[in-house]
Parts: C-alpha cells; structure tokens; sequence
C-alpha cells in the first residue's frame, strides 16, 4: 500500500525567525510535488503576514479573512488554483485581526476544513515563522514538522528555540531540517553539526533529519522578482533541482500519526484551538 492510500500527508513548514524563506519553501515544495504527479493543498497559515499567492504569482479575490468574517461560507469559496494544479487556500496580509484570532474563530476557520471532500494527497501548511501559538497549533496538527534554517547565528538559535518549545511544551521530538540559502554543501553539514551538537546535548530525545540543502542561487532571487517558482521558471537550475529532490523525498514518506484526510486534521487543530 502506497502512502497515499494509507492517508494524507499533512506537513508543516515552519522557522524560528522570518527571512530564512520559508514561504520559498512551501511553494516550491508544493508544485514539486504537484509535478509528481500529487493533489497538493497550500494553506498559507500566515495569518496576518501573508505571501504565497505573491510568489505563486496570484491575485485571489477572497481569502480567510473572508472566511472568518462569515462573508464566505466554505473553504471552496477562497480557494485559488495555482502552478500545476495545486490549490492555494490564501491568507490575509496586513490585517491584524487575522493573526490574533478568538479562539471561536480559530474553530470555526477550522471547521471550514472539513467541508472539503475533494480528494488530496498532500496537505502543505506554511505557518507564520517565530513560537506563537497559531504556529504550536498548526505544529501539533500535522504529521511532519519541516524547520527552515539559513547559516545565520539568529537563525539556528531561533531554529533550536522553536524546537524546544515544540518538544517541551507539545511533546514533539521528530523534525526535518531544511538548511535553506547555503553557499555550499560543505557550509550545510556544519550548520546541520552545530544543531544536532546543541539538541544531543540539550534535548536529547529529539530526533533531526537534514531532509535537504537548497543552495543560495541567483536563479532563486530572480524567480522570486518573476513571481514564479524557481521549479517552474527555472527547473534545471540548483534550486529547483533541491527542490525537487526534496519532493522525492517527502513523497516516500509514510504518513504518520494516523491518516483520514483534512477531518484529521481538522480533529487535532480543534483539540488545540
């Protein structure tokens, strides 16, 4: 039985600081996938500070914002479709309102979920970076946590503090890190050493796979400015070749944690909201 009869794959991407381009991550992740051949959902989980329909190259008319203000009823109702078929559930940017959400509306955003019944491999949730609680919610709903890290001392301090408060406070003790920006492979392994070094010591019972190394690449820069994926617009350079290779990987994963599709995770976001 493959991974995706057994259930849906529900990941988060998520980072202890901004600007390590975990968004990057997300919507390149999610049209790699896509390519695979995958039904990939991205909900951009920002709430608040969105951007993934601007790097997806979107202008949706709705987004939550819509939907927690009961302007619109369902999920369907904001949905986008973007890059090869992968559909985009927008958020809000620039509102406040939206990243300090009653607990009321956090359920009822929720629920919204779980009137969609069109079928769906992989669900990819891009959280707000930081340890507030919207992100810890989203962490614990999920199967697989993806943590962003670039080779920035702030970054890897953040990195490490997001996982103790995920392990601590929310009994999590599997991650995946994505060393992302890297000027090389060589520069990846020590960043990766220098956490794992940190977690043995500290958080001994937390487990840390380098699931990928996404190097620093002007192809990258420019696709942002495009407002294209980098997997799209350039799909034979470094970056989207990591990418890709990142897809593979996330695609051979088992799914964990149970299964059931979004009524999974609509059922553990409630237990938390």
């Amino acid at each position: 039985m493959s991974a995706y009869e057994s259930g849906l794959k529900i990941l988060a991407i998520a980072s202890g600081k901004g600007g390590v381009g975990k968004t990057n991550v997300s919507v390149n992740l999610a049209v790699a996938l896509a390519r695979l051949g995958r039904r990939v959902m991205l909900f951009d989980a920002d709430l608040g500070l969105a951007n993934a329909d601007l790097l997806l190259g979107l202008r949706p008319e709705r987004t939550l914002h819509h939907l927690v203000s009961g302007e619109v009823e369902e999920l369907k109702d904001v949905m986008v479709e973007g890059p090869e078929g992968i559909l985009l559930i927008p958020s809000a940017s620039g509102i406040a309102s939206m990243a300090n959400l009653s607990a009321a509306e956090h359920a009822g955003l929720i629920r919204a979920f779980s009137s969609y019944r069109d079928p769906l491999d992989v669900l990819i949730v891009d959280t707000a970076a930081g340890v507030q609680e919207s992100v810890t919610s989203f962490c614990k709903a999920v199967q697989e946590v993806l943590v962003v890290v670039c080779d920035e001392p702030a970054s890897m301090t953040d990195a490490y503090a997001l996982m103790k408060v995920l392990h601590q406070d929310h009994g999590l003790r599997r991650f995946h890190l994505v060393c992302n920006m890297m000027a090389s492979a060589e520069a990846a392994r020590r960043l990766a050493q220098k956490l794992s070094t940190v977690l043995t010591q500290y958080l001994p019972e937390v487990v840390v796979d380098v699931s990928a190394t996404i190097p620093l690449d002007e192809h990258l820069r420019r696709a942002v400015r495009k407002r294209v994926p980098v997997v799209s617009l350039y799909p034979e350079s470094p970056a989207a070749r990591a990418f890709n290779d990142l897809a593979r990987r996330v695609d051979g994963w088992k799914t964990a944690r149970g299964g059931g599709g979004l009524g999974f995770f609509v059922e553990r976001m409630l237990e938390q909201a």
